[in-house]
């Protein structure tokens, strides 16, 4: 399927592994320039050398630090200059600490909403009225099946996450009569370095083997195995693309059937 995408200009947060490597390469595929974001400069910039040479599209690399309170601003000028404009933004962060949910801190707290929050809302807020002007916008939330089945032990992300999509699915309405949609893809537990870190973190907390950990965690999930980064990507790739301008203001679970309520 042609996403009539090529020549877009992309930026992708958190893109020096996991989902929003993924991401990258599969907007790269479909002919996007881009500019891929990330707090681990030294990695990022090989990354975007190597996506540009394999996909033959122009590749930004441009250091970000969600958790910095003035990552969005500094980012947000930097894109348009490296791109000459953002059409395609794609909101995608880290993750919080694991805590214990009744002894959460007021500087936990910060830090998750500065995080998963206040940076991509800040950002989003630059980089809108460039795309309501011209009429056309694309962007897309990396959150977490979290917002409809909260995980235990990630009260910081849980709240977080669900909180940027009640912005997102507020803005949305008001801007959807000038082109520009807003939409979240909650993944569930895929082949990242994310999951093998809270994995590994659960086997230590339990006292229980990694592997004992990750075969409780298949049982869960009808599929019966972690999701690769690329099926994931491509439905994020597809609510970028021209199929997509009519779905606004929703939230899809890519999680092989792990979360079992009605949306």
């Amino acid at each position: 399927m042609d996403l009539g995408i090529r020549g877009r200009r992309a930026l992708v947060g958190g893109a020096s592994s996991g989902l929003g490597l993924a991401i990258a390469e599969r907007l790269a595929e479909e002919g996007c320039s881009l500019a891929i974001s990330s707090r681990r400069a030294g990695v990022l910039g090989e990354l975007a050398a190597d996506i540009a040479r394999r996909h033959r599209v122009p590749v930004t690399a441009l250091e970000a630090d969600f958790a910095e309170p003035g990552a969005a601003a500094s980012l947000a000028v930097r894109a348009v200059e490296a791109l000459g404009g953002v059409d395609i933004l794609i909101l995608n962060a880290g993750g919080p600490p694991t805590v214990d949910t009744t002894a959460t801190d007021p500087a936990g707290w910060q830090g998750a909403l500065q995080l998963l929050v206040l940076t991509p809302i800040d950002l989003a807020t630059r980089l809108l009225p460039a795309m309501r002007a011209q009429g056309w916008g694309r962007i897309v939330a990396v959150g977490s099946y979290a917002a409809r089945q909260p995980i235990q032990d990630l009260a910081y992300s849980n709240a977080g996450r669900s909180a940027l999509m009640a912005w997102l699915k507020t803005t949305a309405r008001v801007v959807a009569a000038d082109g520009v949609t807003m939409n979240g893809a909650l993944p569930g537990r895929h082949a990242t370095a994310r999951i093998d870190t809270l994995d590994r973190v659960t086997a230590e907390r339990t006292g229980r083997s990694l592997e004992q950990v990750r075969a409780d965690h298949l049982a869960s999930i009808p599929a019966r195995r972690y999701g690769e980064p690329d099926e994931f990507a491509s439905y994020v790739a597809y609510l970028c693309g021209m199929p997509a301008a009519y779905q606004t203001g929703t939230f899809t679970v890519i999680d092989g059937g792990l979360v079992a309520g009605f949306p």
